[in-house]
């Protein structure tokens, strides 16, 4: 016992070897199961950057096909770009002016909030750009009921701009205020960006070209663009919080502790130990569990297929998890 109270098998409580004691022990010890995983990382990265690219695309074609035609302004810096547009009577190009302003904000961002936010972003910034460049403004919009057309056109970006969030992108635009805003003053960035589309939509009231349309058909237009913001983030919240689901693993395997540790480094998710007995053989065994988001199944699958091809996975839907890593504990009253 060498004086101490209690000992462990390998050092650890668990029978967890020693050489887990820290982060570079962990990650010798299972390095040799990760370089397959390690392989695939930039794989994984260019399919994130694939979907940034691919999602900004109806985004452009909403704005150029069916917004701009019926003389709608949407929210955002896109929305501000419309302003700029119809103000200076189509002088200066959407794409033109999103890009410059995107520019701006993204160096104050990289300033304040960090270069590791700005990269993806940027990335985003740049497709939505060549995407508005690139798809010619309608003179005879998609949908010719206007109605239609900020239902429809809410809808289609508000899906793809969640796929965008989900593979860690953005297109820029009040994003990055809300984050700047947040970050110095803790407003709740979903009332910051609410408060940005509110100002920008209602200012659109005094375009001359809003106005043609009279004052009945001005105030219709403001609230066109109200509609179109309304379904565009009822869309990202869906797409976002069907991939924000929770799901729970126990997976049955020779190598536990080598799992377990490949979550804990690769996943970023914590794992416990369950204690059990083979029904048939009675041979004792770990079974690692973990709570993750849906959308990192994959990766656990994968990090789980590289170590032990072997291995027996059950996964569950969880219908709430709160905590650290998770929802606030106050959520689940």
């Amino acid at each position: 016992m060498n004086g101490n109270k209690f000992s462990f098998p390998e050092g650890r409580p668990g029978g967890v070897s020693s050489s887990f004691s820290s982060p570079e022990g962990r990650l010798g010890e299972v390095s040799n199961h990760l370089r397959q995983y390690r392989r695939m990382l930039p794989w994984i990265t260019l399919k994130e950057l694939l979907m940034i690219a691919i999602s900004t695309i109806p985004y452009a074609l909403t704005v150029n096909q069916l917004l701009v035609p019926h003389a709608i302004v949407g929210g955002g810096v896109t929305g501000l770009c419309e302003i700029i547009y119809f103000a200076t009577n189509t002088y200066v190009p959407i794409w033109l002016s999103s890009a410059l302003i995107n520019v701006l904000l993204l160096v104050i961002a990289a300033l304040t909030v960090g270069w590791r936010y700005a990269l993806k972003t940027i990335w985003g910034v740049m497709w939505l750009t060549i995407w508005l460049k690139v798809i010619p403004i309608a003179t005879v919009p998609l949908l010719t009921d206007s109605f239609m057309a900020v239902v429809v056109g809410g809808l289609f970006t508000g899906c793809f701009l969640g796929i965008c969030f989900l593979n860690n992108g953005s297109t820029g635009g009040t994003d990055i205020i809300a984050m700047i805003v947040n970050k110095y003053h803790h407003l709740p960035m979903g009332r910051v960006l609410l408060m940005a589309d509110m100002t920008i939509i209602s200012s659109a009231f005094f375009l001359p070209t809003i106005q043609a349309a009279g004052t009945q058909g001005a105030i219709e237009k403001i609230l066109f663009g109200l509609t179109y913001t309304f379904m565009s983030s009822t869309a990202v919240d869906w797409v976002m919080n069907r991939m924000r689901q929770s799901v729970q693993f126990m997976i049955f395997t020779q190598k536990p502790d080598e799992i377990a540790e490949a979550i804990i480094t690769q996943a970023h998710r914590g794992c416990t130990f369950l204690e059990a007995e083979g029904g048939y053989n009675k041979q004792p065994m770990k079974v690692v569990t973990t709570i993750a988001r849906s959308y990192e199944s994959a990766t656990i699958f994968r990090l789980v297929r590289a170590i032990d091809p072997n291995a027996f996975v059950s996964q569950s839907q969880v219908r709430g998890v709160f905590g650290q890593g998770f929802d606030p504990m106050a959520n689940g009253k």
